[in-house]
């Protein structure tokens, strides 16, 4: 049987950080980085942001990552990034070169983590979080997001939907070892209580996903939040990439990567697995599995054991036991209901707003990709696996229909 452990992931908090971020210290090398990450709302009112981030010193990293423990590297990729993504789309024109003393550290810290030099899902939502009661839940009444750019409730709503959106989703991905083994073995009754319990924590998500716009503004988020964690691979305002200064393994030429995304997030992926949900070969399918890459090295791994080993969708279809059948058409509309969900906010959050400027594009994702059409495509196959007769549980749209 999968064991949960070996993949960084818990029933309480799911794919977040098992460790408490607010309370990790870094060696003293670093202190420049977090006063850094800590003033860059101030840096960038001043529309200067890349001045004053010049100055920082370019650490050593090989003096200090053997030394790093766990904690310490996830908080450390959670400065930098937002550094580097501040400098590169902190100004009005995106610069072509990222200097040295960002680039080089940044991309040893990114290679020993296992993820690309850019602003990952994992450093924006997974590891960027704390409780305001530390004895408390990872509700939204009880977390604040660490680093930021501008320091917005929007910005940081925006991210706290999606940290107890993860945290959500534990009592689902905990179950998924015993529901594999027991769809093996054919048990009725373990099988029946693993889907209850995926079940129960998914109709504790799509609620969480449905109070994105209580504090986030479609045109605040668009224009305050979105511009700053675009990547530089299928962006206007840097076609041909990002050179990362003095990084030998790149050979002084532009690099490409995938912005940071809710895409990365691997609860949807792997929940496709477990219930054996295929998409067909399209532009967004091609890239969902180019960002597979983007996410950390243990959820990858995850998401393949799952969907190496679950034989679910086959096993309910061959037992046509009506109440087990049940439990699984109602995951999968769960599932549907938030890429529905998630396909409304892309049209009112990006589609519908008014473009400003080359590098916060309507017509592309912040990963680069054309979206709206693919997004209602891969809903449209979610509700093609239903297995039988199922009706849909209707859900009226939070802003209009998409």
């Amino acid at each position: 049987m999968l064991k949960i452990e070996d993949y960084d992931v818990t029933a309480d908090r799911g794919f977040l950080t098992p460790h408490d971020m607010p309370s990790v210290v870094l060696p003293a090398a670093f202190v420049p980085v977090v006063d850094a990450g800590m003033k860059l709302s101030d840096y960038m009112t001043s529309c200067r942001v890349r001045h004053f981030l010049n100055q920082l010193p370019e650490v050593d990293m090989d003096a200090h990552l053997e030394g790093l423990d766990d904690a310490q590297l996830r908080m450390l990729m959670v400065h930098y990034s937002f550094i580097v993504q501040a400098y590169v789309w902190g100004e009005k024109d995106a610069p072509k070169v990222l200097p040295r003393n960002l680039a080089v550290p940044y991309c040893k810290l990114a290679d020993k983590v296992g993820q690309f030099p850019l602003l990952p899902y994992s450093g924006y939502t997974l590891d960027n979080w704390g409780k305001l009661d530390p004895a408390g839940d990872v509700t939204l009444d009880n977390i604040y997001v660490i680093q930021n750019f501008l320091d917005g409730v929007d910005e940081n709503w925006f991210i706290l939907v999606h940290v107890e959106i993860e945290a959500k989703a534990g009592a689902a991905l905990a179950e998924i070892p015993a529901v594999i083994q027991a769809a093996k073995g054919r048990d009725v009754g373990a099988l029946k209580t693993g889907l209850e319990k995926i079940l129960a924590a998914w109709e504790g998500i799509n609620p969480v996903f449905d109070r994105m716009p209580e504090q986030c503004d479609p045109y605040t988020y668009y224009t305050r939040v979105r511009p700053y964690i675009h990547g530089w691979k299928g962006n206007p305002a840097l076609p041909g990439g990002l050179v990362y200064e003095g990084v030998e393994k790149f050979g002084g030429q532009p690099q490409a990567f995938r912005g940071q995304t809710g895409s990365q997030s691997s609860i949807v992926p792997t929940m496709d697995a477990l219930l054996g949900i295929g998409h067909e070969n399209d532009p967004l399918r091609e890239y969902l599995d180019e960002l597979h890459a983007y996410r950390p090295p243990k959820h990858r791994k995850f998401i393949e054991d799952v969907q190496k080993h679950s034989t679910l969708r086959a096993v309910v279809a061959e037992m046509q036991d009506a109440e087990i059948t049940l439990l699984y058409n109602r995951i999968v509309d769960n599932v549907q209901q938030f890429r529905t969900r998630h396909l409304e906010y892309a049209a009112y959050y990006i589609n519908k707003q008014v473009a400003k400027g080359d590098g916060n594009p309507v017509e592309t994702g912040t990963g680069g990709t054309p979206f709206m059409k693919y997004l209602k495509k891969h809903r449209d196959e979610s509700r093609s696996h239903f297995i039988g007769d199922y009706e849909p549980v209707a859900r009226p749209p939070l802003l209009g229909a998409a």
